[in-house]
């Protein structure tokens, strides 16, 4: 599933159960471009993460946008990918959010390239 999503909209992704996961949990990809790194969105990610209890990751990719890998249960994944647009300093063009195969994380983390 793949949702675009603009400055100016909210995001709505839908709530599907898949065998083999606690029930009413999901994980979800998310792909940020615009002015994405460095201006402290993953660190800010990360913080909106830990308030909500979401387990995952973000980490920058090479053509300069910035990908979360996020799980948690529907109306709270909801909630953190429309709080990413009120981090500081980044100017988000685009988010795209896409539900992926359920994955387990023992926390939320920065994932610094190599």
């Amino acid at each position: 599933m793949k949702i675009k999503i603009s400055v100016a909209g909210t995001p709505n992704v839908s709530h599907m159960i898949s065998p083999g996961k606690p029930a009413g949990m999901k994980t979800i990809e998310i792909r940020i471009t615009g002015r994405v790194q460095k201006v402290g969105l993953r660190n800010c990610i990360r913080n909106i993460a830990g308030k909500l209890c979401i387990k995952g990751e973000v980490m920058n990719l090479p053509d300069g946008s910035v990908k979360i890998t996020a799980s948690g249960d529907s109306l709270t994944l909801d909630k953190f990918a429309s709080m990413i647009y009120g981090c500081p300093r980044a100017l988000i063009r685009e988010m795209e959010i896409y539900e992926i195969p359920f994955r387990s994380f023992p926390d939320f983390s920065v994932v610094t390239s190599h």
